[in-house]
């Protein structure tokens, strides 16, 4: 499957507003990557906020089966929030910078496809067994969670009868994966949390849950 740079936003569904949403609480959308059906709009790094910040639209042009739980979400967007340092310009399918872009995408398809939800606390592996996202990095999965890098009035966007909103998606090690299976969600978030862990990308960053010198 191909996948290109697509600088037109598409029309569908709520998507023109997801970006006005985008543009009044975190800045001015300078392009959008389009991959697998899917929009993924970029804020570029500014001085005032040092960080490129993903995030999709088209998710919630469906909405997700959630077997009837109680205040379970049937709409959501997905987020991943990258280093100023992160190559954008120019960037394709081909460079292995693209790896966010291209997991934002999988993720957004995954309920469509399986005929199921995503939510708060998910832990999704890339894969079984789960594979490094990136041959630079162990990083082969991830867990959602509300983002700590924006503001909470962008955490959900009422549109008509929609209720949308907005997870990060934030990249784990294998054994914080195995973590979260094994302890659970909030473990894993506390454990990611006391190690100043948050849902910027970064790939050199150190696994929480592997010793080091017979330490944590």
């Amino acid at each position: 499957m191909t996948s290109d740079l697509n600088l037109t936003e598409s029309k569908q569904g709520c998507r023109p507003q997801i970006r006005a949403h985008i543009e009044k609480h975190l800045g001015p959308v300078s392009r959008i990557f389009h991959q697998d059906g899917f929009d993924i709009l970029c804020v570029e790094a500014v001085v005032d906020r040092p960080i490129h910040t993903l995030i999709t639209a088209g998710m919630s042009d469906a909405a997700m089966n959630t077997g009837g739980k109680k205040n379970a979400p049937q709409y959501i967007e997905l987020m991943m929030s990258l280093p100023e340092q992160w190559p954008l310009e120019k960037l394709s399918s081909a460079d292995s910078g693209y790896w966010p872009i291209r997991l934002l995408a999988q993720l957004a398809v995954m309920p469509q496809q399986t005929g199921s939800a995503l939510a708060w606390g998910d832990v999704i592996p890339n894969g079984d067994p789960a594979m490094p996202y990136t041959s630079s990095s162990g990083l082969c999965g991830c867990v959602l969670a509300p983002s700590l890098l924006v503001p909470k009035e962008f955490y959900a966007l009422d549109i008509a009868q929609r209720h949308i909103e907005f997870y990060a998606a934030i990249p784990l090690f294998r054994e914080e994966l195995q973590a979260g299976a094994d302890q659970g969600m909030e473990f894993l978030l506390s454990a990611l949390l006391d190690h100043r862990v948050n849902d910027l990308v970064d790939p050199a960053r150190r696994n929480v849950m592997k010793k080091r010198f017979g330490f944590f």
